[in-house]
């Protein structure tokens, strides 16, 4: 009896050594992720596809009772090594111990903070652009992160959208390079490195194009328009190895993006080859409900999965549906299992079968202050925010000033150090700020003089300010000074008086220009109006510092002040940042990446609209051309526009040939002189325009930008390469195709004023 039973003990550890052996090698990933699909059941599947967030609806010990059930498959909003271990460590109890990742919303930086995406699109310096991903993504892999949602590349060309603070601009090419610069900067040699985290390209599609500007709207738009205008960021994140994608929140021509089966499936997957991980937006698979194309939550579920939302975030429906659905067959098991696969290739990217702690580190190893002064990479963020900032205005070289005068630095944002970050300011701390106010006092060193008075509110509507208090009643970010505004006012003014110059820094609070905070209008709110005008009537000097997140109808303002400087939110080091810009210790140089309307009435505005049969001629009559009649037309201030201490000439444009073949290139050449005292850089812009097609084309596309460094005097030519790539565009047929017939080259220092050559393609 004992022969015939030690065989058999010997027969089932061969049959478990077999089913090891079997178990194919971590380098060979379709076939370990094909292994391990095959090792989970239903449940197991299901809960992969749960992202939740950290917070109020579910306890610490709750979620990991979860995830060791194998319930989850990530989780939002912990972002440190103490905060995620214990939740890896449940994964690692789970029966097939399936790591867990962690993500955020890690946009323009973690604990540093740098420049809003908006002012980061005004330095049009790719280096510096990459610096700030790459310094992101090695604070948010040290605070225990996987995953980041950004970059966020929806274009905006309606400024009135809050949301326009956490985009590139306008213009299709800037962001484009953006993206895809930004998506390797967050994952390095690989999103499997330790100091690299996996990028998440968002919000897919079309966001930025809501209706009247109006958050979570609709989007109503032809598919040439989507191919060439809106569509080519998103491309170039994913063509860049972006290892997933978030899902807008609007609909598109009538069906919303986490049911749409045309643009998660035939677009994204077929026509791209897109291979990573689709996430929802937050809550967006309930909201189908509502948006009138989902009966229930069943319905919901089943037409977000079938479209191909691989994680549904923040959303219980997948956990209560899918069930159901998978046992009417009404969703088949293939796509279920589809949609875990990209789950688990998510993971595998990151690293986390290697390592499900390759971010979390060793307890032993656990910083002890969180918020250590030592952890910022200030000198990073002070360099990036000058580079961001743009110089609207300089009559009478107001700028830069002198650091022996006596400058009074007034206004509701002058001393705010929450502001000073901007939307989604990640882990950042108001403390590590540096204000304007700070920034200027560090800079004057005792040696001048500097007065300081608030002069006014943010806001004198109690409901707006209400409104952007709401979701922060226990710290209101905007806490009032109860004085009277004519108090504020006076105090003010006789600050102004003891002064050489104002400065006074003026816009919007942070939560201005933010997710849900869409405007009727884009003009600084009337309290901060009456200060200007009242600082403008004592005669001093006036500069406005501008911070905002949108394009404003500053015509007003402009003719009262004698400098402006564009500074967005400019991050943790911007009061220094922008100390540096005022005393001229550095030559401003960012360019602005989205048009200034003189009125929210001109909306939308942008430099590369197409061409129409009645175009309105400055100099012109107006009558039965495209133009309004109240004020003067065109922008307040163009794309691509920004001053400097330093002027820049260009000489005459010349192109290497007249005639380009299909297959070939040519050169487009021009040489640029500082013609300034003072060392500078500038933006040097080529422009397309395809004279005549098969249908309206724009009367300017960006197809090339250089920034350059140049001393006072010094000449640099620059030869900029064209090929037939650059012709091309979606025709109506939606043909990627470039066709025969003349361009013109344009080449300037913004978008307006520009000279021009012109070539034929054959």
């Amino acid at each position: 009896m004992k022969l015939p039973l030690l065989g058999l003990a010997f027969a089932l550890v061969s049959q478990a050594a077999l089913a090891a052996d079997a178990a194919p090698a971590l380098q060979d990933k379709q076939a370990f992720i094909d292994h391990l699909l095959g090792q989970m059941n239903q449940a197991e599947k299901i809960g992969q596809l749960r992202l939740i967030s950290i917070g109020p609806e579910m306890t610490a010990q709750t979620i990991r009772e979860e995830i060791a059930a194998g319930r989850i498959g990530g989780t939002f909003n912990s972002r440190t090594a103490a905060e995620n271990r214990p939740m890896q460590d449940a994964a690692m109890r789970s029966r097939l111990k399936i790591p867990m990742f962690f993500a955020y919303d890690t946009v323009h930086g973690e604990r540093t903070i740098f420049p809003i995406s908006l002012g980061l699109a005004s330095s049009w310096d790719l280096a510096a652009i990459a610096q700030v991903g790459r310094t992101s993504a090695i604070e948010a892999s040290a605070d225990a992160l996987d995953m980041t949602f950004a970059p966020m590349v929806d274009i905006a060309r309606d400024p009135r959208w809050g949301r326009t603070s956490e985009g590139f601009g306008e213009d299709t090419y800037l962001t484009s390079r953006i993206s895809e610069t930004m998506v390797r900067a967050f994952q390095g040699k690989s999103p499997a490195e330790r100091d690299s985290i996996l990028a998440i390209v968002k919000h897919f599609a079309l966001y930025g194009a809501v209706e009247g500007g109006r958050d979570y709207n609709t989007v109503d738009m032809s598919l040439p328009k989507m191919y060439n205008d809106y569509l080519p960021p998103y491309r170039a994140g994913i063509d860049a190895g972006a290892g997933g994608v978030m899902v807008a929140l609007n609909s598109i021509n009538g069906v919303p993006a986490t049911a749409n089966t045309w643009l998660m499936n035939d677009l994204l997957r077929k026509d791209w080859g897109f291979k990573g991980v689709t996430i929802s937006d937050h809550g967006a698979i309930q909201e189908l409900i509502r948006h009138g194309v989902a009966r229930d939550g069943r319905e919901a579920a089943k037409l977000a999965i079938k479209a191909g939302i691989d994680m549904s975030m923040n959303d219980s429906l997948y956990g209560e549906e899918l069930p159901g659905l998978l046992k009417s067959g009404e969703v088949s098991q293939a796509e279920l299992d589809q949609a875990v696969r990209e789950v688990l290739g998510a993971k595998y990217e990151m690293g986390l079968f290697k390592d499900p702690y390759v971010r979390i580190g060793k307890p032993e190893d656990d910083v002890p202050d969180t918020y250590a002064e030592s952890r910022l990479h200030r000198d990073a963020a002070r360099d990036v925010a000058k580079r961001s900032l743009v110089l609207l205005e300089n009559r009478e070289q107001t700028l830069p000033l002198s650091k022996s005068a006596a400058i009074a630095v007034v206004g509701p944002l002058a001393d705010a150090p929450i502001d000073m970050m901007g939307s989604w300011a990640a882990d950042g701390r108001p403390q590590h700020s540096v204000t304007v106010r700070e920034g200027l006092r560090r800079a004057l060193d005792g040696r001048g003089k500097l007065v300081y008075a608030k002069g006014a509110n943010v806001t004198g509507d109690k409901a707006i300010l209400d409104y952007l208090n709401f979701l922060n009643f226990d710290a209101p970010e905007i806490v009032d000074d109860p004085r009277p505004p004519a108090v504020l006012i006076d105090e003010a003014v006789k600050a102004a008086q003891q002064a050489d110059v104002v400065v006074a820094v003026v816009g919007e609070s942070r939560g201005m220009s933010h997710e849900s905070s869409s405007r009727t209008t884009l003009e600084i709110p009337a309290s901060q109006r009456e200060l200007i005008k009242a600082l403008k009537a004592t005669g001093k000097p006036l500069v406005l510092v501008l911070m905002n997140g949108r394009p404003l109808s500053i015509g007003w303002e402009r003719e009262q002040a004698d400098a402006i400087l564009e500074t967005w939110f400019s991050g943790t080091e911007g009061g220094n940042a922008i100390a540096d810009v005022l005393f001229g210790d550095y030559n401003p140089s960012g360019k602005l990446p989205i048009t200034f309307p003189r009125s929210v009435g001109q909306i939308p505005l942008y430099y590369n609209h197409l061409s129409i049969g009645r175009p309105f001629t400055p100099g012109q009559p107006g009558n039965y051309t495209s133009q309004y009649f109240e004020e003067p037309n065109g922008p307040l201030y163009p794309f691509g526009y920004g001053l400097s201490y330093s002027s820049f000439a260009l000489s005459d444009l010349s192109l290497s040939s007249k005639h380009l073949q299909r297959g070939e290139t040519l050169q487009a050449k021009v040489t640029v002189r500082n013609t300034g005292k003072r060392d500078g850089e500038t933006v040097v812009q080529l422009y397309l325009q395809d004279v005549t097609g098969s249908m309206s084309r724009p009367v300017k596309e960006l197809k090339r930008f250089e920034k350059l460094m140049l001393k006072a005097g010094e000449s640099r030519t620059l030869a900029f390469e064209l090929g037939e790539d650059d012709l091309k565009f979606y025709n109506a047929q939606l043909q990627h195709v470039a066709e025969a017939g003349t361009f013109n080259v344009q080449v300037g220092l913004d978008s307006q004023d520009v000279q021009q050559q012109s070539f034929d393609l054959r």
